[in-house]
C-alpha cells in the first residue's frame, strides 16, 4: 500500500506498527525495505498460532489442520531500525516477546539525509491528496427504480421540484 505509506511518511511517522496475519518468507525483507524507505522504525507483528491452539470442537478442524507441528501462522515478528537494520527478531515458529530500545530522534535524523515526503518527494511532478474527513468504512446506497443515481437509504428517490 505505497500511497498509504506515503501519507504516513508525510505525517512524520517515527514508529510504524503493522500487525498482520501475512507471514511469507519475503515478510522480513519487506519490513526492512519499508523502514529504510520511510526512515522510520518498523515493528512488524505476526501472530504465532498452531493448529493445537484451535478449539477441539471447531467444525472441520481435523480435516483442515494437523497436530502440534501444523502452523496456521508461524509468526515472523521483527523490529527494524530506520536504516533497514534488524534490531530484534525475526521471531518465527515460537512464542515470545521482542524487545529493543528505540530512539525516535534517530528516525528524524535519518529523514534529514533522505526524506521521502520532503526534499526527495518530487513535489514538482507528483502530488498525493489525502481526504482526512472522518467517515464510515462502509456505506450503503440504493438506486431508484428508474436506474437513477445512488442515494443513501432513507433519502427520497426523487426530490419534488417547484413549478415556476
Amino acid at each position: 500500500m505505497p500511497l498509504a505509506r506515503a501519507a504516513l511518511y508525510a505525517r512524520g511517522v517515527d514508529i510504524y506498527l503493522a500487525p498482520t496475519w501475512d507471514n511469507p518468507d519475503v515478510r522480513v525483507p519487506t519490513l526492512r525495505h519499508i523502514a529504510r524507505e520511510g526512515r522510520t522504525y518498523f515493528i512488524g507483528i505476526t501472530s504465532c498460532i498452531r493448529a493445537t491452539d484451535l478449539p477441539q470442537n471447531l467444525p472441520g478442524r481435523a480435516e483442515l489442520y494437523g497436530g502440534a507441528e501444523d502452523w496456521l501462522s508461524r509468526g515472523n515478528t521483527a523490529i527494524i531500525g530506520p536504516g533497514g537494520e534488524i534490531l530484534a527478531g525475526p521471531l518465527t515458529g515460537q512464542e515470545g516477546i521482542l524487545y529493543t530500545e528505540i530512539d525516535a530522534a534517530a528516525a528524524r535524523a535519518g529523514r534529514m539525509q533522505f526524506d521521502p515526503a520532503g526534499h526527495y518527494s518530487r513535489s514538482d511532478v507528483l502530488h498525493l491528496a489525502v481526504d482526512a474527513t472522518p467517515r464510515a468504512a462502509v456505506s450503503f446506497h440504493l438506486r431508484d427504480d428508474a436506474g437513477g443515481p445512488a442515494r443513501p437509504p432513507g433519502e427520497p428517490a426523487s426530490r419534488p421540484t417547484q413549478a415556476g
